[in-house]
């Protein structure tokens, strides 16, 4: 046995063990993780978040910026001028600036036919109609039919607007009477033929200029030669008061028709976009005073959009204001939205009537309810252009009147705004005047009688196949395709609803049929290839089980339901439509009239979706993708009963829950322009109350809060919006640098 060898021994030899401190590898060592107590801060820190953390710098930067200028202005004062503090400091303790005045704060609403801006400071919006006018080889009133659409060749008042038209004006009168002699109003027999014998018989009355303390003030075109760059073009009333004679000529160009880029009166994309700009920035310039567009940087943006938007117009105002007019933050609010937060409600069914279109949407706690919204195709303009057309076929006298004439439009909205109404206690054989003033000519005094056309043209509201809508989709797609998922080119992005759906399927059927039935199919129910819903919006409201689906276990029976084959899965319950008839949404059951409609009708419909299985045979059906319904939707004209389309929104956002039903019926808030007409929500109440008799004394209509212009709701609700101090949804400049349009998914307040 060896003994022990001593240090000493060992430290002589250099074999002593010693430790200079280095460790065996230069890796970090990595403990752990502890399940138990698991934590990351990804994601949890402001500074991790793009939007967040350039905001902070944009605060910081504001900050450095405030001292700068106050110590060269201490400078320049030589300490005599004692400066205010308050930019420095704001209410929360945080920095402030320009940033939170609402005098730099401009709100936009553009609309089909006025646009409405100011600033948030601002008790009223400047209105300025949406129209612009540049010099053109020939005016509107040249280039295109007259409006209203007759055959002026024609003798007979039933060959001149078409007999089809006709029938349904004549069953219209019938009805009122029918109505109004139910209500206890006296109803004159030959009523009629009074307006119609007075009217063909009445001469105009000349008047001369100097005897008219009225004149109409023409837009003098001799200033466009003067003016230089800046008076290039006309808009608003301006553009308006152009004489259609003038020389050199003018044509007036609308960017916006129908709650859409105006695709059907341009002729180029540039040209469209050009034409917006150019509106925008002359009002900037002429009715908001800010003359520099160096100033413009200091100044902030909030644009209403409408609740069923286009992306791309989405896209294309947000590139506008910030690349174009440089404004240092834009934020986007939805009508619906704004209409609530001007009226102080937390909760309504928003009805908003514009000019060419009118939507419907559903607001809970600030936010609209997605599936509840739904934008029909006609407004105030059908409104106008139909009680022409009503009075032209009673004899009206000035029987040359156009639409397309600056002049003529003009008085058709000044008639339609003196004795269009929706109360039947007006109704009656009355003798009326108007004075026809055109440029160069003298003014022409007319007396005329009407009847009924002063509430059947408003009436169309809840009958729209009495309005002229031949040509609303001409060129739509034409020349700006819609939006597409970035990740999925082949996917539509536009935002869609449940009701909006509806309303489509009510009309064509197939808009919810993403198979097309092979010829022969012999196979047995449930063997029809279905497939799984993808990347769309949620299933449509279905109040019943889905018991009758021809795919299903029958309601009676207790067995289990087979598990289905490779190919096949759930159908998707059809959209809810609010009266649709039994063979109306692919054949499905009509709803129960003894409660008003309450029943949503059953049947499947399939939305766009994956292939079928890989193994095709000759029964298979033919598979639709998502493009191709969504072409089809295109095509197809949004328009309903204004009292249907109001409860299939309120179906549609309730999703069965009837005191959900009760609360959206009993605030209903109708907005825009054109529910100015008087009575206007009244007869909506009655209508909606027919409707829904059992929820009678639960239903309730009503105007704009405070007695406000119905006109200004949407501006003034944005400019409150505007106002807020803690405001997330603000796009600055450089967030847009960095991201583009894809910045509006992470700022607004919706699912974008």
């Amino acid at each position: 046995m060896v003994g022990k060898v001593s240090e000493r021994v060992l430290a002589r030899e250099g074999l002593e063990r010693t430790d200079n401190g280095m460790k065996q590898t230069s890796w970090p060592d990595v403990p752990p993780i502890n399940q138990k107590n698991y934590y990351t801060d990804y994601m949890k820190r402001d500074d991790q978040i793009l939007s967040l953390r350039l905001q902070a710098e944009a605060n910081r930067d504001r900050l450095v910026q405030n001292a700068k200028d106050r110590d060269r202005a201490l400078n320049n004062t030589n300490g005599d001028v004692t400066l205010p503090v308050d930019d420095l400091q704001g209410e929360d303790g945080g920095p402030s600036s320009s940033y939170m005045d609402p005098s730099k704060i401009i709100v936009i609403h553009p609309g089909s036919q006025n646009l409405r801006l100011g600033f948030a400071s601002d008790a009223l919006p400047k209105t300025i109609p949406m129209v612009l006018a540049t010099k053109y080889p020939q005016t509107e009133s040249e280039m295109y039919e007259a409006l209203p659409r007759r055959k002026f060749e024609e003798r007979g008042m039933d060959q001149q607007h078409g007999e089809e038209w006709s029938k349904k004006y004549q069953k219209a009168c019938n009805d009122l009477k029918v109505d109004m002699r139910q209500n206890k109003r006296k109803v004159l027999p030959n009523s009629k033929d009074l307006v119609v014998n007075f009217n063909r018989r009445t001469e105009p009355e000349i008047i001369s200029q100097h005897n008219d303390p009225l004149q109409v003030e023409w837009t003098d075109v001799s200033t466009l030669e003067d003016g230089g760059s800046e008076s290039a073009v006309f808009i608003g009333h301006q553009a308006q008061r152009v004489p259609d004679d003038s020389n050199p000529k003018f044509k007036l160009w609308r960017p916006i028709q129908n709650g859409w880029l105006n695709e059907n009166e341009y002729p180029t994309q540039a040209h469209l976009f050009n034409d917006l700009e150019t509106l925008l920035d002359r009002a900037f310039r002429w009715e908001l005073g800010l003359k520099k567009s160096t100033e413009w940087k200091q100044y902030s943006c909030v644009i209403i959009i409408p609740d069923l938007y286009d992306k791309k117009y989405v896209e294309q105002l947000l590139h506008l204001c910030i690349e174009w007019f440089e404004f240092s933050r834009v934020a986007f609010i939805q009508e619906s939205m704004a209409a609530t937060f001007g009226a102080g409600y937390t909760q309504a069914c928003v009805v908003d009537c514009g000019a060419q279109k009118t939507s419907i949407a559903c607001v809970e706690d600030g936010l609209c309810i997605e599936d509840s919204r739904i934008n029909l195709k006609f407004g105030g303009w059908d409104v106008t252009e139909t009680f022409i057309k009503m009075m032209l076929y009673d004899n009206f006298p000035y029987q040359e009147i156009n639409l397309r004439r600056r002049y003529d439009f003009l008085l058709a909205e000044e008639l339609k705004i003196k004795y269009c109404t929706l109360s039947q206690a007006n109704i009656s054989v009355q003798n009326y005047d108007f004075h026809l003033r055109a440029p160069n000519q003298p003014t022409r005094k007319y007396m005329f009688k009407c009847y009924d056309e002063v509430i059947l043209a408003p009436m169309g509201f809840y009958d729209p196949s009495i309005f002229d809508n031949s040509h609303k989709l001409d060129k739509r797609r034409h020349l700006i395709d819609r939006s597409y998922n970035a990740y999925d080119v082949d996917m539509p992005d536009d935002p869609t609803s449940a009701a909006q759906l509806a309303i489509l399927a009510h009309i064509q059927p197939s808009v919810t049929q993403t198979t097309i039935p092979a010829s022969s199919f012999t196979g047995a129910p449930g063997e029809m290839g279905m497939a799984t819903p993808s990347k769309e919006r949620s299933n449509p409201f279905n109040f019943l089980g889905h018991n009758n689906n021809a795919s299903a276990t029958p309601g009676t029976s207790k067995a289990p339901s087979p598990a289905p084959d490779a190919g096949v899965s759930t159908p998707v319950p059809a959209p809810y439509m609010f009266g649709a008839s039994s063979r109306d949404l692919n054949g499905s059951p009509a709803p129960s009239a003894r409660n008003g409609g309450t029943p949503a009708p059953n049947g499947s419909f399939l939305l766009p979706t994956t292939s079928f299985d890989n193994n095709p045979t000759s029964n298979q059906p033919l598979q639709r993708t998502a493009k191709d319904l969504a072409t089809e939707r295109d095509s197809v004209l949004p328009v309903a009963p204004l009292d249907i389309a109001i409860m299939t929104s309120i179906q549609n956002a309730a999703k069965g829950d009837e005191k959900k039903v009760r609360e959206l019926l009993g605030s209903i808030m109708v907005v825009g322009g054109g529910a100015k007409i008087p009575h206007f929500a009244p007869f909506l109440e009655e209508r909606l109350r027919a409707r829904r008799p059992d929820l009678q004394d639960k239903i309730l209509v009503s105007r704009s809060a405070r007695e406000m212009d119905e006109q200004v709701v949407v501006w003034k609700g944005a400019s409150v919006f505007a106002k807020l101090a803690t405001n997330d949804s603000w796009i600055t400049g450089g967030e847009y640098k960095v991201l583009g349009s894809r910045c509006v998914y992470h700022k607004v307040l919706w699912q974008y």
